[in-house]
């Protein structure tokens, strides 16, 4: 963004990278995936680099407002400065946050989650399927949290799958009666609570009932416990963890 305004011009989106996507190294292969959809797109975007800071989701879902405040100020001050209008985020916890959390704060932003922005780009011919990668394939969607229920985002993530041309298997909790992963709420930092079985095991265990050769993923939270409930069930040499961008990256 700095060198956007350095030469004079105003992109037409930021892209809110997020902490998992810019440290996580999982998540940063969805990052690539997704700068790689946006420049086949051809779309005008920037991102704010060192300039971008968490969000503040974790802090306030584990309580810590004051620090959600401190962190929010400070992005909506660099947004604000930037004259940012449109703001597009491979991640549910900042989509969530800053479209729902800051206009109390004073930044009012059109946001979309990467599922939306790439289901448009189809839908206007923007992007094109060069190859049939996944036609067929047995495919089941985790509905992540902040996306479904939170902001009710299920078409878009859905649309794209059909467009592959998979064989979309639902989970039996799916949509509004979705199960939680186990990370949102900032609970991805922290050991679960005594219990006979952890979430994110009981959430792959509703996948694997659907006998999927790919769980689907719109989330790098999810992505996260979703393989990590795949190890737990000594699967991974037999199913994926991928996200929407990177099955249609790799289409």
């Amino acid at each position: 963004m700095a060198q956007c305004m350095a030469e004079g011009r105003t992109p037409e989106i930021l892209f809110w990278v997020g902490s998992a996507g810019s440290y996580d190294d999982r998540a940063k292969k969805i990052t690539r995936a997704f700068v790689k959809l946006l420049n086949k797109a051809q779309v005008d975007f920037a991102v704010l680099g060192t300039e971008e800071s968490c969000t503040g989701d974790a802090a306030k879902r584990a309580g810590n407002e004051f620090l959600f405040q401190m962190q929010a100020f400070m992005n909506i001050e660099v947004l604000n400065g930037y004259e940012v209008k449109k703001i597009v985020t491979a991640c549910p916890h900042s989509f969530n946050t800053i479209k729902n959390e800051y206009p109390d704060l004073g930044g009012n932003y059109e946001v979309m989650h990467h599922t939306q922005l790439i289901s448009n780009l189809l839908e206007s011919g923007k992007l094109k399927f060069e190859a049939k990668t996944y036609k067929g394939k047995r495919i089941t969607f985790h509905d992540p949290c902040y996306l479904g229920r939170a902001n009710e985002v299920y078409e878009a993530p859905r649309s794209l799958l059909k467009a592959l041309e998979v064989d979309l298997v639902e989970m039996k909790r799916h949509k509004s009666t979705a199960l939680c992963c186990g990370a949102g709420g900032a609970q991805m930092f922290k050991e679960p609570e005594k219990g006979d079985k952890d979430i994110n095991v009981l959430r792959t265990e509703d996948a694997l009932n659907t006998k999927p050769s790919i769980i689907a993923t719109a989330c790098p939270y999810c992505n996260t416990m979703m393989t990590d409930g795949i190890k737990f069930k000594e699967k991974e040499n037999e199913i994926e963890v991928l996200d929407i961008a990177e099955l249609i990256a790799n289409s």
